[in-house]
């Protein structure tokens, strides 16, 4: 039976989903941590299924309080976390900032960055005795250009800087902290944004040099990597997991034109 420990916010759905299985298939026991219960219990019940131990706990991350004594259950009921996700978050659509709903702005901030600094406030210092951990936070390549996500766009850009501030606090104690940048990815959301018409998915495209979008499972498979070994060097960095949108978004609208379309 394995002794490795992972916690991952947001697990019920999406991105913390797909993390939470990857660990499973790594032999973690998993905490899955989630507003979300239907959806908790059911990746709990899969994740069993593939032999590990996992629990659900329900959270809310902009709850310091709440963080707090859900990180002292998991490392209660499954013991020492070695390896923690920050995946809880909510979307965003475009507004203006002189009408933004300042209400809703305030909340995003509240789920996607005090969420963040709640959680790995909590489980950080319950890592930093045994000198061992790992941490990813959900960033996005969207926060290094400026974009009319008044609340998401700039929170996204305080993760990653907060991940940087982390990663030197932490690193004498040999933990290291990252963040993954993804682009649009295809989660439910997502799926709902485009359905609803809130989404342009031609307007996506243009701007990513690869043909397809990740998936919640490369966002995963990038997150494991950042909490294995053969990461033990990397730490305070964003890895863009963005069919190359980064390198797109000013190549592809330069207003010269691309060399192949002349």
């Amino acid at each position: 039976m394995s002794t490795r420990v992972a916690a991952v916010t947001g697990g019920a759905s999406g991105i913390g989903e797909a993390a939470a299985k990857r660990f499973a298939a790594d032999g973690y026991n998993v905490a899955v941590i989630d507003v979300d219960g239907e959806g908790g219990q059911r990746v709990v019940g899969e994740l069993r299924k593939l032999g590990v131990e996992a629990t659900y706990y329900e959270c809310n991350v902009a709850d310091r309080e709440e963080v707090e004594k859900v990180a002292n259950a998991v490392e209660t009921d499954l013991g020492p976390v070695e390896a923690l996700v920050t995946s809880a978050g909510l979307t965003p659509n475009s507004e203006a900032i002189l009408e933004m709903d300042m209400p809703a702005h305030e909340r995003m901030w509240k789920v996607n960055y005090f969420g963040t600094i709640h959680t790995c406030q909590s489980f950080g210092r319950r890592m930093v005795p045994r000198k061992k951990g790992a941490i990813v936070t959900l960033g996005s390549i969207h926060s290094r250009l400026p974009m009319p996500l008044p609340a998401y766009n700039p929170g996204k850009a305080a993760i990653e800087r907060i991940t940087q501030l982390l990663a030197v606090e932490l690193g004498r104690h040999e933990i290291r902290v990252n963040s993954v940048g993804p682009t649009h990815v295809m989660t439910p959301p997502l799926e709902a944004a485009i359905a609803a018409g809130e989404r342009d998915m031609g307007k996506i495209m243009a701007l990513h040099p690869l043909p397809n979008l990740p998936s919640t499972e490369d966002v995963a498979e990038a997150i494991a990597f950042l909490c294995s070994d053969q990461a033990r060097t990397i730490s305070g960095v964003l890895l863009p997991i963005d069919s190359g949108s980064l390198a797109g978004t000013s190549y592809l609208t330069y207003a010269g034109g691309v060399p192949w379309e002349k």
